[in-house]
């Protein structure tokens, strides 16, 4: 698969133009830069392989992907759409800035599960928005919004039933849609160990890049997570 131009290049992954002008090719990154210091080994490998894991078995269960087909061990087509600047995340055990902001203990596991947007725009640092903001920047429809919260909850319960089953839980993760010429609109970007929080279930232990956040020099710790997640 050639890659005819790239366009867009991120901390984590770079996307290129194909033959096909329905597809692109997303490159993994292997490049982990913490506290201002890159570290080379297989992340790239890692993120592309587990995404592509979970997106395999999101469209068995009846969630529509961008995915494709893997090419390499870190390079994957995916479906050419237009993202729509938002994350949604979602949360299931307090940690991270729901920590910081509501003053949650950490580790404590939430009444429910709360679904937050944040605006992706770094020169303001992705702040939070709510559905006022997200209709007064037209950034999509409320039904299109609606989908997605939908689409997004039901992710989080075959995510969090499948890494049950292994002993992992799925703290919080963020995930991102996109739609195609014709309007119909797909999970996209990636779930991995940089895009969710993974605790073990017993132990408590980060199996995460958080790992990272708190300046812990062990970066094994994802090929551990990569094994277990991929059942390998």
């Amino acid at each position: 698969m050639d890659k005819l131009g790239q366009i867009y290049e991120g901390k984590y992954k770079r996307i290129f133009k194909t033959e096909n002008e329905s597809e692109y090719l997303i490159e993994y990154k292997d490049d982990v830069p913490v506290f201002g210091i890159e570290r080379r080994y297989s992340e790239g490998m890692i993120n592309n392989k587990v995404t592509n894991h979970f997106m395999r078995l999101l469209e068995e269960k009846g969630i529509a992907t961008h995915y494709i087909r893997e090419v390499s061990d870190n390079e994957t087509i995916i479906r050419k759409l237009r993202i729509f600047p938002i994350e949604i995340i979602i949360r299931n055990v307090a940690a991270g800035s729901l920590v910081k902001r509501f003053g949650f203990a950490e580790g404590k596991k939430l009444s429910r599960t709360i679904l937050e947007f944040s605006y992706k725009d770094e020169r303001l640092g992705d702040p939070y928005v709510n559905k006022y903001h997200i209709a007064a920047m037209a950034i999509c429809s409320e039904s299109e919004l609606e989908y997605m919260e939908k689409t997004a909850l039901r992710v989080n319960e075959i995510l969090s039933g499948y890494m049950e089953n292994i002993g992992i839980t799925l703290v919080d993760c963020k995930l991102e849609f996109g739609k195609d010429e014709d309007g119909n609109i797909f999970l996209a970007d990636e779930i991995s160990p940089e895009s969710c929080r993974l605790w073990d279930s017993k132990t408590g232990e980060k199996l995460d890049k958080d790992r990272f956040r708190r300046n812990t020099d062990d970066v094994d710790i994802l090929e551990e997570t990569y094994y277990r997640l991929i059942g390998k």
